[in-house]
């Protein structure tokens, strides 16, 4: 589909990508960098040392080739290029950004060029935190179950870091939504060792003193043997539904 109007005389299209705040990138049909504007340019001026190079115009005239580990890959992509490639890249190990191609096509079916544009940049450090963050939260699912009333199923190891992210997610969803009772769900804890115990004990203690009521259900025989050790007047029931109905029980009084 061809472009619809025109640009007004006055307007330079450069100009007006200069001004996009976007980074944008025009290298050749042989893969030159020819052009790129001002956030572009501030951006690569901080990328550019990694490659030896002093700042951003030190790339006007290079190929793409050389920021690339597999040169003749990416050119075997951009040849094939017949719309928007999106991709994720790592500069250096050092940054992360998503990427994205397309290609300007004129009246042949080869490109005259490429538009190649910088999404979320971000050092490697930063995503791979954010990546641990998005870990954490997917970890701890929290169920609303009933009447002020959340379900916390806990799976896997739980040490420190996890513990407090996790009582920290709780403590946050109780004060919001006035929770007064949360179940935590064992079932998929499979050994009751003293570190667990001691996350648990932590945990009930907690909710007690913002006034929310810790009921510790899906306890399995083997896993009763150990908590009977708990230092908690904590109600502990066998299955979610026992739980429930004890909640249940309770706010019907």
């Amino acid at each position: 589909m061809p472009a619809i109007g025109e640009i007004p005389k006055n307007i330079n299209a450069l100009n007006a990508l200069d001004v996009i705040g976007e980074t944008i990138i025009i290298a050749d049909s042989s893969y030159i960098i020819r052009w790129m504007n001002s956030e572009a340019c501030r951006l690569l001026s901080q990328v550019a040392p990694m490659y030896n190079l002093s700042d951003c115009k030190d790339m006007i005239g290079k190929s793409m080739d050389a920021f690339h580990k597999n040169p003749q890959h990416q050119k075997g992509v951009m040849k094939k290029l017949e719309g928007t490639h999106r991709t994720r890249i790592s500069i250096r190990n050092q940054v992360m950004a998503d990427i994205v191609v397309t290609p300007i096509l004129g009246n042949s079916d080869e490109p005259e060029g490429y538009i190649v544009m910088l999404m979320d940049v971000t050092t490697q450090a930063a995503e791979q935190q954010r990546n641990e963050q998005l870990i954490k939260e997917l970890s701890i699912p929290i169920l609303s179950v009933w009447n002020k009333t959340i379900a916390l199923p806990l799976i896997g190891a739980f040490d420190k870091s996890r513990t407090d992210h996790l009582i920290s997610t709780v403590l946050m969803r109780c004060a919001e939504e006035k929770i007064e009772y949360v179940l935590i769900d064992l079932s998929g804890i499979k050994e009751f060792e003293d570190q667990i115990r001691h996350q648990i004990q932590m945990m009930t203690d907690t909710l007690d003193l913002i006034g929310a009521t810790c009921i510790l259900v899906g306890i399995s025989p083997k896993l009763a043997m150990s908590i009977v050790h708990l230092n908690s007047n904590t109600p502990i029931f066998s299955t979610t539904h026992e739980g429930l109905k004890h909640i249940m029980h309770m706010q019907s009084q």
